[in-house]
């Protein structure tokens, strides 16, 4: 008795088209992104104060942030600020066909994703200034400068929760998963 053939003709079972994919996400994009995950959580964890474990954490969290804010402007075309910040407008009109459950997917950021990674950045950079300002003799101790880097500590702890809830809602609306993306730094087309 024959073998039973698949479409082409052949003895062996068809297997599934490979997934079309894209490399969206470039090594450097994707480094940054976790290093940041884990050095936030160091710092944000670890005791203030004179911690050099906070310390370094921090300075870990400058220079990361500055090294993606120069890959912003020069980096691979999907981490060009360029590419995907948007003007007031386009992320209105995002957020609206969000709520009416009809937003378009994208391929790299969209705009509300935009908007949350110029917030998150500039957290993160005004958490690093009043952080380093605290190691200043002079400011040490200015309890309001500490109580300020405390507030901007807890304000980005939220928006990085509203970070991750937004990209558990578009791999849910969009059938896809984006944090395995920011691994492998692949897309469907």
């Amino acid at each position: 008795m024959p073998a039973d053939r698949n479409e082409q003709g052949t003895d062996k079972p068809a297997e599934p088209p490979p997934a079309q994919s894209v490399l969206v996400w470039d090594p450097l994009v994707r480094i940054t992104h976790w290093s940041l995950v884990v050095t936030v959580l160091v710092a944000y964890f670890s005791p203030a104060g004179r911690s050099l474990v906070h310390e370094t954490a921090g300075y870990a969290v400058a220079a990361i942030v500055v090294l993606r804010i120069v890959w912003g402007w020069i980096g691979a075309p999907y981490a060009r600020f360029g590419q995907f910040v948007a003007g007031p407008s386009r992320v209105a009109a995002y957020a609206l066909a969000m709520l009416r459950g009809r937003e378009p997917r994208f391929l790299g950021h969209n705009p509300a994703g935009a908007v949350m990674i110029v917030m998150l950045l500039a957290l993160l950079g005004a958490i690093c200034v009043s952080g380093w300002l605290l190691t200043w003799q002079a400011l040490r101790d200015h309890r309001e400068l500490q109580e300020w880097h405390g507030r901007l500590s807890d304000g980005l702890m939220i928006a990085a929760t509203l970070h991750i809830t937004g990209v558990l809602y578009a791999s849910l609306r969009h059938r896809e998963n984006l944090p395995w993306s920011m691994i492998t730094g692949r897309k469907r087309k």
